[in-house]
């Protein structure tokens, strides 16, 4: 069975289909390729800005109100977000007005009014302080890793942007960034659900055939200079917590270790069987949850370990970590616990058929990205992985020089000096 079907219109848009027959519903996504990557330090954030502004009405429905309801109307809900390399506006809706759903799509993305700047300014503003402490200083550990992991480049500055890049931002910049970036080439329309493929192939031609526009992506890769030791950033704050972060550069996303770091993320943390749940949370109780996340951009990307522990916890917690990941590059993982893994991997994929958004996700995304993958590819390529491989991409990333680490909250001075011991005693071995 054909898990997708694509078409490339005369104008360059791509749509990906996925038929679901056994479903109710139906998810409509409509992914553009910009982001923080694409972004000046003196204009951070416009991609995300803009985003906002396609809600605030178009040329169809000339006020958010309007606009929402008429989402609504079909079975919706629309939504959207922004990260570094992507835009992406989704909604649920129900299949038989799959027409309709184009249309507003069509609607947002090619003819918004660019209304209320100054109101939506004020919102992001708003947004944009939760990563603030009450002294103005950022806290937040995506944020802080990221200038250590890519010191002087767009993928350093956050999704959100400051608060001066935000107040920088005019109607001028915004209308200019729509026009550079929000084209047909640079887009890809996905629909899943319970639908065929051409009807979403004749309803996005008839609502999207018209647009037209280019795109030319100048995206530079991060230049890392060589480090043998880890860097830490130490943020004072009010909590009653100490919220850590261990962020370790990792290859672009089609790298030979891809798949192995997929699963290595399983093995640290996918439930509570699972190794740093297993020895920070049910055998020490230093934490309540610890989450490993891989986040792979197009030439580079992160492998993070993220939890919040009580402030007398935290070197035990920073040592404890540090032998996990050290004991995935001395020792390969015995096999019944890979085996165990890769069937918890298998059974999510499977389960994943049942999910229309994840589907949309899966082959929009990666239409997008240029990381297409199908349930089955996705499938060998997981069975293929063995305790061998997963040492070497362990010892590929888990490496010091790799490492940057974020501390925030209500740490003393003994703390800071006693971690920088624990990471000059060496890691890995």
């Amino acid at each position: 069975m054909t898990e997708y079907h694509k078409h490339e219109l005369a104008n360059g848009l791509r749509l990906i289909t996925i038929e679901m027959p056994h479903l109710h519903s139906a998810e409509m996504a409509c992914y553009i390729q910009v982001g923080g990557r694409d972004e000046t330090a003196k204009l951070a954030g416009i991609s995300h800005f803009l985003e906002h502004i396609v809600f605030r009405g178009t040329a169809d429905f000339p006020n958010s109100f309007l606009l929402e309801r008429a989402f609504e109307a079909i079975g919706g809900a629309v939504n959207a977000s922004t990260d570094v390399e992507s835009t992406c506006y989704h909604s649920r809706l129900h299949p038989r007005h799959l027409a309709e759903a184009a249309r507003l799509f069509a609607s947002m993305l090619t003819r918004p009014l660019f209304a209320d700047v100054e109101l939506e300014r004020r919102i992001i503003l708003e947004e944009a302080l939760d990563d603030l402490n009450e002294q103005g200083e950022d806290i937040s550990p995506d944020n802080l890793t990221a200038r250590l992991l890519w010191p002087g480049h767009p993928l350093s500055q956050p999704t959100i942007g400051t608060g001066d890049s935000i107040n920088a931002i005019s109607e001028a910049d915004l209308r200019r960034h729509h026009a550079s970036y929000y084209t047909p080439g640079n887009t890809v329309i996905v629909a899943a659900g319970n639908l065929r493929h051409y009807q979403a192939l004749q309803t996005v031609e008839a609502a999207f055939g018209h647009w037209q526009g280019q795109t030319q992506l100048q995206r530079q890769s991060p230049e890392t200079a060589p480090c043998s030791q880890a860097e830490t950033v130490w943020v004072k704050d009010s909590d009653s917590q100490i919220n850590l972060q261990l962020a370790f550069r990792t290859p672009g996303r089609n790298h030979a270790d891809t798949v192995p770091l997929r699963v290595l993320r399983w093995v640290l943390s996918w439930g509570g069987a699972s190794r740093l749940m297993l020895r920070l949370r049910e055998q020490l109780g230093l934490t309540y949850h610890v989450e490993a996340g891989l986040s792979m951009l197009a030439d580079c990307g992160c492998f993070s370990i993220e939890l919040a522990v009580a402030q007398e916890s935290l070197c035990r917690a920073v040592e404890e970590i540090l032998g996990v990941l050290r004991e995935l590059c001395d020792t390969p993982v015995p096999e019944e616990e890979l085996q165990g893994v890769l069937q918890a991997y298998l059974f999510d994929l499977e389960f994943s058929q049942d999910n229309a958004d994840a589907m949309q996700t899966r082959y929009g995304w990666g239409e997008l990205a240029g990381y297409l993958r199908t349930i089955e590819q996705d499938r060998r390529e997981v069975q293929a992985v063995t305790p061998a491989l997963l040492q070497q991409a362990a010892r590929t990333v888990f490496e010091a020089g790799n490492l940057k680490i974020a501390i925030i909250g209500p740490w003393k001075k003994a703390h800071r000096k006693r971690v920088k011991q624990i990471l000059l005693d060496g890691f890995p071995s």
